[in-house]
C-alpha cells in the first residue's frame, strides 16, 4: 500500500487535499484519495493551530450520508479502507473521479447568514422572492435553492438559477441537480430533527461520471459544508449556536485579529470547544459514539 507521500498531489485546498490513487486492483477503477484535514479556517484564513479529530469527524459523517442517501442519487464515495494509506484511515476516502459541475449547490430551509441579509436588502435570496416579514433564523415555507459560483480565491458568488445552468451549459442537467439537491436536504433534515437537531442550510457538489451519470461529489452534509443547530434552544428572531468553526470565529471576531492573514494561533480551550462541537455533531446525527466510527475506520 502506497504511504501517503508518494502519491502524486492533485490539489490542496483549506481544509482538504486530493491525491491521485490510479486504478487500485482492489477497486477497479481510477480513483482519487479524498483527505480531510484537521486545518480550520475563518474569514478565509488558514489558522496555525489544528482541531484534533475535526477531519475524521468530517469524513465519518460524510460516509453516514453517503449510505442514507445512495437511493436518492449515486455517490463518488469507492472505499474507506481499499486504497486508503494507513496514516489517513479515518480521514481519508477513496472516491470516483469525477467532471465536477461549476456550481456550488445551496439549498436553504431556513432565513440566516448571507441569506438573511440579502433578504434584508432586497426581499429576495439568489434571485428567489420570499414572503414579507420573516424574522431572523425563520423556517422558510419551503427550501429553496441558491447556487454559488465556484471562487479558486476569496468568497463564492451567490448567483440565480438561470446564471448556474449558463455556467453548467445544460438547462435540463441544472434542474436535474436543483431537484436532486433539494431532495438530499429534505431527507437529511427530517433524519436531523428527529435528532434533536436543525439543519438550517448545506452545500452540495456534483459531478458526472465517465457515462455522463449524476453523482453527487466532494463531502456531504458535514459541520463544514452544513449550518447545523442543536433544536433545544432554537428561537426565532436571532442568531442560532451552531455545531461548526463558528466558536473559533467568534473567537476570531473578537480577539483583536483584523481578519487579514496570517491568522493568529487559537486558545486551548477554543479549541477543546470547537472538537466537542464537532463530535457531538457526529454523535446526535449518527446516533452512535464518535469512537466506534474510529474503530469501523481503522483509525482507532
Amino acid at each position: 500500500m502506497s504511504a501517503l507521500a508518494d502519491l502524486p498531489l492533485i490539489a490542496s485546498g483549506k481544509v482538504r487535499e486530493m491525491y491521485d490513487l490510479g486504478t487500485p486492483p482492489a477497486l477497479g477503477s481510477a480513483a482519487l484519495l479524498m483527505v480531510a484535514s484537521d486545518r480550520i479556517s475563518t474569514y478565509d484564513a488558514v489558522h496555525p493551530t489544528p482541531i484534533p479529530d475535526k477531519g475524521k469527524v468530517l469524513t465519518g459523517l460524510s460516509v453516514f450520508w453517503f449510505a442514507e442517501t445512495a437511493e436518492i442519487v449515486p455517490n463518488h464515495m469507492l472505499s474507506m479502507s481499499d486504497g486508503v494509506p494507513e496514516e489517513a484511515r479515518g480521514r481519508a476516502l477513496a472516491v470516483r473521479r469525477l467532471q465536477m459541475l461549476p456550481v456550488e449547490c445551496v439549498v436553504r430551509g431556513y432565513i440566516t447568514g448571507s441569506g438573511w441579509k440579502d433578504y434584508q436588502a432586497t426581499g429576495t435570496v439568489s434571485g428567489v422572492s420570499l414572503p414579507a416579514g420573516l424574522s431572523e433564523s425563520e423556517q422558510l415555507p419551503e427550501p429553496i435553492f441558491t447556487p454559488s459560483t465556484k471562487a479558486d480565491e476569496g468568497h463564492d458568488e451567490a448567483i440565480d438559477f438561470d446564471r448556474a445552468a449558463e455556467l453548467v451549459g445544460d438547462r435540463a442537467l441544472m434542474e436535474r441537480v436543483r431537484d436532486s439537491s433539494i431532495e438530499l436536504y429534505s431527507f437529511a433534515a427530517d433524519h436531523a430533527s428527529r435528532r434533536g437537531v436543525i439543519l438550517a442550510d448545506t452545500k452540495f457538489e456534483f459531478g458526472l461520471d465517465e457515462s455522463g451519470e449524476l453523482v453527487l461529489g466532494d463531502e456531504v452534509l458535514t459541520p463544514d459544508s452544513s449550518r447545523y443547530w442543536p433544536a433545544d434552544g432554537f428561537e426565532v428572531g436571532r442568531s442560532q449556536p451552531s455545531f461548526d468553526k463558528q466558536y473559533v470565529r467568534d473567537w476570531a471576531a473578537s480577539s483583536g485579529w483584523d481578519k487579514k492573514p496570517p491568522a493568529p494561533s487559537i486558545p486551548e480551550e477554543v479549541v477543546a470547544g470547537t472538537r466537542a462541537r464537532y463530535v457531538e455533531a457526529y454523535e446526535l446525527i449518527t446516533g452512535e459514539p464518535f469512537q466506534a466510527w474510529l474503530e469501523r475506520s481503522g483509525a482507532a
